[in-house]
């Protein structure tokens, strides 16, 4: 394991980008593939700063869609690492938009991607140590292992769930479907 421990505000990464027509979902919004897309860019060079490799993305954990955002408004996405693990890093990324116009900003998304960084033979490589310097950093870092925990749970509960257990089916009734040739 790496000596090596980094800050919080070492990887810190903030890029802009001018929402325009071409950008738009078929209502006239900014679509949401778009947006996925620079979330994923802006995660990587953030684990890849951090890091100091070349990383991968190995899950999106979280992508809150909170407000539209329109043609014309600055996008502006900053991330952080919030988490390392021994080769991955759990990414914060916070997406606003501000209508250039009259200077209001709004909160539109809240996204969390699981970074993989990556040796010249594409192995798995040891991360930084990440360095806490304050109360919110502190809070970022316990809702990953809170999130990392969450992830677990649902894979363990996808190994040993019996879906056609009797107590299964009958909470299945509970919900707006109908079961067929069962």
């Amino acid at each position: 394991m790496s000596d090596l421990f980094k800050t919080v505000a070492s990887s810190k990464i903030t890029i802009s980008e001018l929402m325009l027509p071409s950008h738009t979902n078929f209502s006239g919004k900014i679509h949401g593939g778009y947006i996925l897309s620079l979330l994923d860019q802006i995660a990587f060079a953030c684990a890849s700063k951090f890091s100091g490799h070349y990383c991968v993305t190995a899950s999106v954990d979280t992508v809150d869609f909170l407000n539209p955002i329109e043609v014309g408004e600055l996008v502006t996405m900053k991330a952080s690492v919030n988490y390392v693990g021994k080769s991955s890093m759990i990414i914060g990324i916070r997406v606003e938009a501000e209508n250039i116009q009259t200077g209001v900003i709004k909160h539109c998304n809240s996204s969390y991607f699981t970074m993989v960084a990556k040796d010249e033979k594409e192995k798995n490589i040891v991360v930084p140590g990440l360095i806490l310097s304050n109360d919110e950093e502190i809070r970022r870092f316990c809702n990953c292992i809170k999130l990392i925990s969450l992830k677990k749970d649902k894979n363990q509960h996808e190994e040993i769930f019996d879906y056609k257990s009797e107590t299964a089916m009958e909470t299945l009734k509970s919900y707006r479907i109908k079961l067929e040739n069962f």
